[in-house]
């Protein structure tokens, strides 16, 4: 089973900064991309960005270009969302999600999600 675990989440005011880390345990961990995902009081959920283990490949929804940043730690499986420059429309609880293998056509682990709030 795999878990994963999201943390960072917070307070910020408009135009600060956050780092949204997500830690990948278990046995049996394996994992092809991982992905940023967020979801806003009334809203759907909806993609962030996504960054490849092997490549490190990433790509960004155009909201967010610019201003977040996707990394990851292969040696601790931890991925990263460094957001700067905040706004108040960021807002919403941050999932991470790992797509284990190409084969895979869908992020099929997901984690618990963290609340950032941006305030104005």
């Amino acid at each position: 089973q795999v878990q994963l675990v999201e943390s960072g989440g917070g307070l910020v005011q408009a135009g600060g900064s956050l780092r949204l880390s997500c830690a990948a345990s278990g046995r049996t961990f394996s994992s092809y991309r991982m992905g940023w995902f967020r979801q806003a009081p009334g809203k759907e959920r909806e993609f962030v960005g996504q960054i490849t283990w092997t490549t490190g490949d990433t790509y960004y929804v155009d909201s967010v270009k610019g201003r977040f940043t996707i990394s990851r730690d292969n040696a601790k499986n931890t991925v990263y969302l460094q957001m700067n420059s905040l706004k108040p429309e960021d807002t919403a609880v941050y999932y991470c999600a790992s797509r284990s293998s190409v084969a895979v056509p869908r992020y099929d682990y997901w984690g618990q999600g963290t609340q950032v709030t941006v305030s104005s």
